[in-house]
């Protein structure tokens, strides 16, 4: 199938949202595809199958408008995960991994709360079971090597359990679960866990088209057994770390189907997230009924998040600000130079010291000079820190410059800011 010519793709996404939005959102979703690439909560992968279908032409714009009235909210498959990013390990050999539960970093006593096992998403080849019928009814399983972790939504309750420590964690569904999401992906579930389906990803990468970006439909592809197109978003701007997006979609209901993301430096993709199994017939109610086995441990996780917001309610209340880009106070205060993939976010680090140089003396300069380079510019010196995809600049005053972006754009925008 030939390609189509690079189309610039505004408005058809966010159903006709005003252009201050519209460019809100340009700005604010490479930064965001930087934060999830960098804490692995939202990723996809690449299956296509051997053989091209013929399938008929459609256009970059048909084919969005397509993704978007797809009303696809029952089905079951396997979602495989892969993710490159290229973290560095921190001393003493702890990876990214190393934070996590389960298998990584679990222990028999360890919590069923998802937050201790999203970040083992955070590198490698992982494999998630994945079904869905309406906003009510969601269940995911994280499938370890010897233990598995499984997150069930089903009507008002929400279970998580790891068979590793055999330990249950039960929550009340927020009232609004249904609400605010689309193709099986409720707020009742974790936001990592609803981002690690292609449908998720491929949705905010829509979100950054405009006229930094290249939309184009690709070649034609076998995903899972299914005839897909495959649109290609390619960033315009010289200074992205980001080579090419791939979404393979649904010819048939639009559904994506996997969602690849290659770094410009080459190699495998950073981000590889697709379906190798898929079904749309509705999964059998069974699916999403869960009792707690027998001797497991049993949470109270309304109990616990009750005690996290008494302790923390003032900085998840600063936290909201996070997609409007307004001040968090808690960090210093958040805002967005450049424009598009370029995007970069500055924030002053937690706890930083106010003085000039300060992070480059005794222990906290040691510590960076042998995580990061050191790196000069019209704006002091700093460390830089790199991945495959995510760069951070934190200069000796405290603060952090990060994007998708190059080395020069993050000195760039230093330099910018001290002027």
């Amino acid at each position: 199938m030939p390609r189509n010519e690079p189309t610039e793709v505004t408005g058809e996404w966010d159903g006709g949202r005003s252009s201050k939005r519209r460019k809100a959102v340009r700005y604010a979703v490479p930064v965001a595809v930087a934060g999830v690439a960098a804490a692995t909560v939202g990723l996809v992968p690449a299956f296509a199958g051997s053989g091209s279908p013929d399938l008929p032409k459609i256009s970059a714009q048909e084919l969005i408008a397509k993704i978007a009235k797809s009303d696809v909210q029952q089905l079951s498959g396997t979602v495989q995960v892969t993710t490159d990013l290229g973290l560095p390990a921190l001393p003493g050999g702890v990876g990214a991994g190393g934070f996590a539960g389960g298998e990584q970093g679990g222990h028999p006593g360890a919590s069923a709360s998802p937050q201790s096992k999203l970040t083992e998403l955070a590198s490698g080849t992982h494999t998630l079971r994945v079904a869905a019928d309406g906003p009510d009814r969601q269940r995911v399983s994280i499938v370890g090597k010897s233990a598995d972790y499984t997150l069930v939504h089903n009507g008002a309750d929400v279970w998580a359990y790891d068979s590793g420590s055999n330990t249950v964690m039960h929550r009340t569904a927020p009232r609004d679960a249904h609400h605010g999401t689309e193709h099986g992906a409720p707020r009742a579930l974790p936001k990592g866990l609803q981002n690690a389906t292609p449908q998720e990803l491929a949705k905010e990468a829509l979100k950054a088209a405009g006229k930094t970006t290249s939309v184009t439909v690709g070649d034609t592809a076998k995903v899972a057994g299914r005839d897909a197109y495959q649109l290609v978003i390619t960033p315009k701007q010289a200074g992205s770390t980001v080579g090419s997006i791939r979404v393979a979609v649904d010819a048939a209901n639009g559904v994506p189907l996997k969602f690849t993301l290659t770094p410009k430096s080459g190699g495998p993709a950073a981000i590889d997230v697709g379906y190798t199994r898929v079904d749309f017939a509705r999964p059998a109610a069974d699916t999403f009924a869960f009792t707690p086995p027998k001797g497991a441990k049993v949470e109270n996780g309304d109990r616990a998040a009750e005690h996290a917001a008494g302790r923390h309610g003032k900085d998840l209340k600063d936290l909201k600000g996070l997609q409007d880009h307004k001040d968090l106070k808690g960090f210093g205060g958040f805002n967005v130079s450049g424009e598009g993939w370029t995007s970069v976010a500055t924030l002053k680090a937690p706890g930083a010291p106010g003085g000039k140089d300060q992070l480059a003396k005794g222990g906290a300069g040691k510590l960076l000079d042998s995580l990061g380079s050191k790196v000069t510019g019209s704006f002091g010196s700093g460390h830089l820190f790199s991945t495959r995809l995510v760069n951070a600049l934190v200069t000796d005053d405290g603060t952090v410059y990060v994007g998708a972006v190059d080395k020069q754009a993050l000195i760039a925008a230093a330099d910018a800011a001290k002027k």
